[in-house]
């Protein structure tokens, strides 16, 4: 089975806040290591920075950054894992829970709004809703 039927780009976009939480741990853990280095150059002799707090403070910002890569993998996971799927769809007959609408798939497109398939006669049906398959 060939799946070049798909259109769409293969993988559906980050939604903007995990695109947009990315970039601003990115910056925040930047932040931090350059807050870091200022306080410890201009650091009280008399009283030290607690190095315990401050390793404490670098593995939760680490932390957080690899939950991030992690949870961006995983995203693409799903969205190959999807497209995997939808590809099994193809010349299948769909209808919807409702039974209104019936026919076979002849394409799958995935937008940022969802999974859709375009039935021979040019009616799109969104995943998303639920479809009986037969």
């Amino acid at each position: 089975m060939t799946i070049s039927q798909l259109t769409g780009s293969p993988r559906p976009p980050a939604p903007a806040s995990a695109a947009g939480d990315a970039a601003s741990a990115e910056l925040n853990y930047d932040s931090f290591l350059k807050l870091l280095i200022a306080s410890m150059k201009n650091q009280d002799p008399t009283k030290p920075n607690d190095p315990a707090e401050t390793m404490s403070q670098l593995a939760s910002f680490s932390n957080v950054e690899q939950s991030i890569k992690l949870n961006e993998k995983l995203e693409s996971l799903l969205a190959v894992s999807s497209a995997g799927q939808a590809g099994m769809l193809l010349n299948k007959t769909v209808s919807t829970l409702q039974g209104d609408v019936s026919g076979i798939v002849k394409s799958v497109e995935m937008t940022p709004n969802g999974l859709f398939v375009v039935l021979e006669d040019g009616k799109r049906l969104s995943v998303n809703d639920g479809l009986r398959i037969s």
